[in-house]
């Protein structure tokens, strides 16, 4: 079968180890299932697995990718949840110490077929087209939980995206807009803040800039670059929620008499269960939602979309079609 896959990794050079060719088809297993991929999505995650970030170099070479839908062995479209839990895991497989993401264990979406545990397929809503479910698996479920499982802020409530045009950010934009919440986005780049503004967001913001009046959460995935400023835009009693650190885990001033003065909160949000991609995916087809695509390609062309995600010329989610 087709595949993009790991097959060496570079800190410097990650292209250097993305293979895109043959592989063998995946063998079928008790308790799992094959699904013929018809549309999987790119993210950051694939490109730090070719950088050697959370994929050891002895599990090489692995097909990449975490978002995918296609169809079952039975015919029925179905959305691939990217989080598989360790044997014998009982309870939310997203709080299972030993978890993985499909790419890191076990081969990802980015091929003409994966087998995933059956436990992790969720039937596609209709109305729903294969390259929007492919976008809604990682990035889009990451934002769903930020949101309304973990932000406690109410329809009406401000919310501040530090950066604009990843995957997440453009999701929780539209999310939140669809939702009723007022979406204030920071950007360093002026035309992605136009953009975001024409998807959904209210106002936009240089990076760091003073804010006209304290937001009620901050949904952080840059780190430490963007620290200081998602604190102080916080009103007290207020949550930071963090789902990545893209420029770092370490910021200069870790802020911490004004997080206890303030009483502020600080959650952390890695992506979500399987119920909550079938709620997501329920809200996207019922609020009329077109997750923002960059660009659409043939998987045989995956090495372009690498390359514009390692380039950082993305607004949106790239989507290789299969």
């Amino acid at each position: 079968m087709l595949a993009a896959y790991a097959a060496a990794q570079s800190s410097t050079d990650p292209l250097s180890g993305l293979v895109v060719g043959e592989r063998p088809d995946p063998q079928p297993r008790e308790g799992w299932s094959v699904v013929s991929v018809k549309a999987a999505a790119l993210n950051h995650h694939d490109v730090w697995s070719l950088r050697g970030v959370g994929l050891p170099a002895d599990r090489l070479p692995m097909v990449l990718g975490c978002d995918g839908a296609g169809l079952d062995e039975a015919g029925n479209r179905v959305l691939v949840h990217a989080v598989v839990a360790s044997d014998g895991w009982r309870g939310e497989e997203t709080l299972d110490p030993r978890r993985t993401l499909l790419s890191e264990l076990h081969d990802g979406t980015l091929a003409e077929k994966v087998t995933v545990p059956t436990g992790n397929l969720v039937p596609m809503p209709d109305g729903l087209s294969w390259e929007s479910a492919a976008c809604l698996s990682t990035a889009w479920l990451t934002a769903y939980r930020m949101l309304f499982a973990n932000s406690g802020v109410l329809p009406g409530g401000t919310v501040l995206v530090q950066g604009a045009g990843g995957g997440v950010a453009t999701a929780l934009v539209q999310l939140g807009s669809a939702a009723g919440y007022r979406m204030w986005v920071t950007s360093r780049d002026e035309a992605r803040g136009q953009r975001a503004l024409e998807i959904g967001a209210d106002r936009v913001f240089a990076s760091g800039e003073r804010l006209p009046e304290r937001v009620d959460a901050v949904m952080e995935t840059v780190g430490a670059a963007t620290w200081s400023h998602s604190v102080n835009a916080l009103r007290p009693g207020g949550t930071i929620v963090i789902s990545g650190a893209t420029s770092g885990d370490a910021p200069a001033k870790a802020e911490l008499t004004k997080i206890f003065f303030k009483q502020l909160r600080v959650i952390g949000s890695t992506m979500g269960s399987r119920d909550e991609l079938a709620q997501l995916a329920q809200f996207v087809v019922q609020q009329g939602i077109a997750p923002v695509i960059d660009s659409v390609l043939p998987l045989a062309q995956a090495r372009d979309g690498f390359a514009r995600m390692v380039d950082g010329d993305v607004f949106g989610k790239v989507v290789f079609t299969i």
